[in-house]
């Protein structure tokens, strides 16, 4: 009886460790893309914000490191809380299950590979596409983003940034 009871605690300890270890998957695999979107542009113009859509799968360790970094740097976390509707659209591993006609009325962003960002104003009219490559860490043995061009990027492109009542008087 006691080795039962053993064997099973060991068991119960792997599989609370398989558990523990299984890396986050953001992205929502069965995702209504377009009710989505919807939602986001909702809440945007309610809020006066603007949409920050990331589009990649949990398939993509670029995708997640940019995931993981802008909610893991308190800076980059206010800033998006601040003036986005951050919306992970999910881009399924498999090329023929891709929604080509969502690309298309964003412009092909997924042209530039994966993460890629499209940003809409309140409307959801789209403002601009970038491609991660531009925040890549300078230093080529850091795998990884810098927070300090992520940290710009969504400076430059918030509501107030944006607005003409910003710059009035300014000389």
């Amino acid at each position: 009886m006691s080795i039962v009871i053993c064997h099973l605690s060991l068991v119960i300890c792997h599989l609370s460790l398989v558990s523990a270890q299984t890396p986050p998957r953001p992205y929502n695999e069965n995702q209504d893309a377009r009710a989505d979107l919807k939602k986001a542009t909702d809440l945007a113009k309610k809020e006066n914000k603007h949409v920050l859509i990331q589009f990649g799968g949990n398939w993509c360790s670029w995708c997640m490191r940019f995931h993981a970094m802008v909610n893991g740097t308190p800076k980059l976390d206010s800033l998006m809380k601040e003036n986005y509707v951050y919306l992970l659209l999910n881009v399924p591993h498999e090329k023929q299950k891709r929604d080509n006609n969502l690309f298309r009325e964003f412009g092909y962003p997924n042209r530039f590979g994966y993460p890629v960002f499209v940003i809409l104003d309140k409307n959801g009219n789209r403002l601009n596409t970038q491609d991660s490559d531009a925040f890549e860490h300078p230093d080529p043995n850091v795998k990884g983003y810098d927070t300090t061009k992520v940290a710009r990027f969504l400076t430059m492109w918030t509501p107030g940034a944006l607005n003409p009542a910003t710059y009035q008087g300014a000389k």
